[in-house]
């Protein structure tokens, strides 16, 4: 149902079987909880030779902008697409957002543009107001992340609004895995991302495939 597998280099190990045939994108910058009050604080934790014994199609570095971690977490990001050139791993670079932080279309655009420039492949953030302008002033493709659960039919809204903002991808994560449903969801959020389902239609299929 899904392209992509999104996990840590614990969970991957442990919780996917060696001959799954999903793509895997292989965060490597960690550091912070959420018993931290700032999370924008961070150490590159898997280097490029474990994510290549990984077998990782492209690994995954938080950044963020405008926080108190940000220099650290370009250095990271810098780092991390160095060591991509050199082995041809594509880097998505996430734009994280700290939690007094607004999440403005202005914010955005610079964040996600910032990134890009640095050399990021694949730009991972969130939706937000005006996200046609976002995406068009990136030169690099944008996943947009899920966030926060949501009820499932306000989940495909928002995927359905990203992909006709422009999105490339999304990111579900707890909208999938914490939903009761998650093969459906997924197969719900498929059908937007890949057959052009609108959030109503994909809700209508959603509901049928949780009857069956």
């Amino acid at each position: 149902a899904v392209d992509v597998l999104m996990g840590t280099r614990g969970a991957i190990r442990s919780c996917v079987p060696p001959e799954c045939g999903k793509a895997i994108a292989l965060p490597v910058s960690s550091g912070s909880s959420m018993l931290n009050d700032d999370l924008s604080h961070e150490i590159i934790a898997v280097d490029m030779e474990d994510s290549i014994r990984m077998n990782a199609d492209c690994i995954a570095v938080q950044t963020f902008i405008g926080a108190d971690g940000q220099l650290s977490s370009i250095e990271n990001l810098s780092k991390c697409i160095n060591a991509g050139m050199r082995y041809s791993i594509p880097v998505l670079g996430v734009v994280a957002v700290g939690k007094d932080m607004e999440r403005t279309d202005r914010f955005f655009k610079l964040a996600t543009r910032i990134v890009a420039e640095m050399g990021a492949n694949i730009i991972k953030t969130y939706y937000c107001d005006n996200f046609e302008e976002i995406v068009a002033a990136c030169p690099v493709p944008i996943v947009v992340a899920g966030g926060k659960k949501l009820p499932e039919r306000e989940a495909l809204t928002l995927a359905y609004n990203s992909i006709a903002g422009g999105a490339a991808g999304l990111d579900m994560g707890r909208n999938i895995f914490q939903s009761e449903n998650s093969l459906e969801m997924a197969l719900a959020i498929r059908k937007i991302v890949h057959e052009g389902f609108t959030d109503k239609e994909a809700w209508e299929f959603f509901q049928d495939a949780i009857k069956v």
